[in-house]
Parts: C-alpha cells; sequence; structure tokens
C-alpha cells in the first residue's frame, strides 16, 4: 500500500555526477531500512547502496567511493548522489523501503524506476 516518487536520472557523460530522490509517504510505520538498486534489462536487480532507520549505510563494492545515499527526515526523502559516473553505472535504479507496523512481517515497497545513461 506504501507508494513512493522516485525522480532524477538522466543522461551524462563519464566523470560527471547525478543526484536521484526518493520521497517516503510518511512516518506511520516502523523503517527498517531504504536502499537504491539499479538494473540493466536482463539481468537481476542489484543493491546499490542503503542506509538503515538508525543512519547506518552499506554500499556495493562497485559504487564504494563515488556513490553516497543519504536521508532528509524533515522532507521524507532519501537521495543518491552518484560522482565520477562510468558506463556501466548505466541502468534503471529503484529505490526500494523496507518497513513493517510491529512485530512479525516486514513489508517492502518499492519505486517506479528511473533511466540512468552514461555516455562514454
Amino acid at each position: 500500500q506504501v507508494q513512493f516518487v522516485e525522480s532524477g536520472g538522466g543522461l551524462v557523460q563519464a566523470g560527471g555526477s547525478l543526484g536521484l530522490s526518493c520521497e517516503a509517504p510518511g512516518s506511520a510505520f516502523r523503517i527498517n531500512a531504504i536502499g537504491w538498486f539499479r538494473q540493466v534489462p536482463g539481468t537481476q536487480r542489484e543493491r546499490v547502496e542503503l542506509i538503515t532507520g538508525g543512519g547506518s549505510t552499506n554500499y556495493a563494492d562497485s559504487v564504494k567511493g563515488r556513490f553516497t545515499i543519504s536521508r532528509d527526515n524533515a522532507k521524507n526523502t532519501v537521495d543518491l548522489q552518484m560522482n565520477s559516473l562510468k558506463p556501466e553505472d548505466t541502468a534503471v535504479y529503484y529505490c526500494n523501503l523496507a518497513y513493517s507496523y510491529g512485530p512479525g512481517s516486514v513489508y517492502s515497497a518499492w519505486g517506479q524506476g528511473t533511466q540512468v545513461t552514461v555516455s562514454s
């Protein structure tokens, strides 16, 4: 039932930067983690970065040192700043929210995806 509004993406030359943003619906639920994933058509979706409800972050080795994830609690948004972009970063990027209402199941909600294209 939870929905995201995902924005950003576009076309950039290698070495450039882009920022992605995903707006969370509210705070009526407990957030376990918010992450960014990417997927090339025909391949499995790959986790890029995530941030926990407490602010801890994890990075995929392929983007470590180039990408950063952050959350603005006041605006209910999570951002992905992508620097030093490479052609292999080209993919559709998705935000994901893992959340729960209490003890028991953890639910997952996905953004609609946004295209990032890095030219060489």
